[in-house]
């Protein structure tokens, strides 16, 4: 875990406070508030409680998963015990507990790779960062002019308030804007609907998203979305999990079980992320 507060100087100074009760989420400890991240609520987090709430019955385990940025938002509100994040915090979010005297922990909840997916029809094996980066801003918008038939291209993205949204401008798109032809849909399922359905459809989403039928994944500057690849492949990222300050009671336990546990990380790569051990030993170092 890693104090978010020593990213800068200033907020360094809050890294030791120590919270007063009313920042506590819940009084009955028994009970732990997951907010934030779809790409973790939607599965792994669910599979995880299934498994701690079976070795302890008396914890109460309640998730919602409406995207990143409501990890902040419900931490900042006193309304999350533990906030899910695709991405990492901003720095005007990092701001906004600083002014009030809060400190943010981080706790790495595993690897992922965002993978790009058309339809399984559409001949497309393989896209640059450069021809991704003009898809998705909509400076490429015909399947011909990245090798594949005359037809315009059909984009989905996750919404707004999603940290894979973020991340992808990010990694993929030099942080420009998304284009204003993008479809913008609220989780990964829903993408791997749109672009199972339709021929001309393309889109992201997280690794554990990125198997089935309908839909196959591309290459993205040569290399595949696979595990054994995460060193090579130019969109890998952590997975977070936040609190404030440091987590007390079943919170804390809850998230020492799912960082470093050998059943939690079981569930990790069997839900299709890449718990941190591994992604360590594929990338060959132990500080990535």
């Amino acid at each position: 875990m890693k104090h978010i507060s020593s990213l800068t100087a200033h907020a360094a100074v809050i890294a030791g406070l120590i919270l007063s009760p009313t920042n506590l989420v819940n009084a009955d400890e028994s009970k732990i508030d997951i907010k934030g991240s779809d790409t973790l609520g939607a599965k792994l987090v669910p599979q995880l409680k299934n498994a701690y709430v079976k070795d302890h019955p008396s914890v109460k385990i309640d998730i919602l998963a409406q995207g990143s940025s409501h990890a902040f938002s419900n931490l900042d509100a006193g309304t999350a015990d533990i906030g899910m994040s695709s991405r990492k915090v901003k720095q005007q979010e990092l701001d906004k507990f600083e002014a009030k005297g809060k400190a943010l922990v981080e706790h790495v909840a595993a690897w992922d790779m965002i993978a790009v997916i058309v339809n399984e029809t559409n001949p497309v094996r393989k896209l640059s960062l450069t021809q991704i980066e003009g898809i998705f801003t909509g400076t490429i918008t015909n399947w011909s002019e990245v090798g594949g038939p005359d037809a315009t291209i059909s984009v989905y993205t996750r919404n707004t308030s999603s940290g894979t949204y973020k991340s992808f401008s990010k990694l993929a798109m030099s942080k420009k804007d998304y284009g204003t032809n993008c479809q913008k849909l609220e989780g990964n399922q829903p993408i791997v609907t749109e672009v199972t359905k339709n021929a001309n459809g393309i889109g992201y989403v997280g690794y554990a998203y990125a198997k089935g039928d309908g839909f196959k994944t591309v290459k993205v500057e040569g290399v595949s979305a696979k595990v054994s690849k995460i060193a090579e492949y130019p969109l890998a990222r952590k997975l977070y999990y936040y609190t404030v300050g440091e987590p007390s009671g079943e919170a804390a336990k809850f998230l020492e079980w799912a960082t470093s546990s050998d059943t939690a990380s079981n569930i990790v790569a069997e839900i299709g992320f890449i718990p941190t051990p591994v992604a360590q030993k594929a990338m060959g170092t132990l500080t990535k």
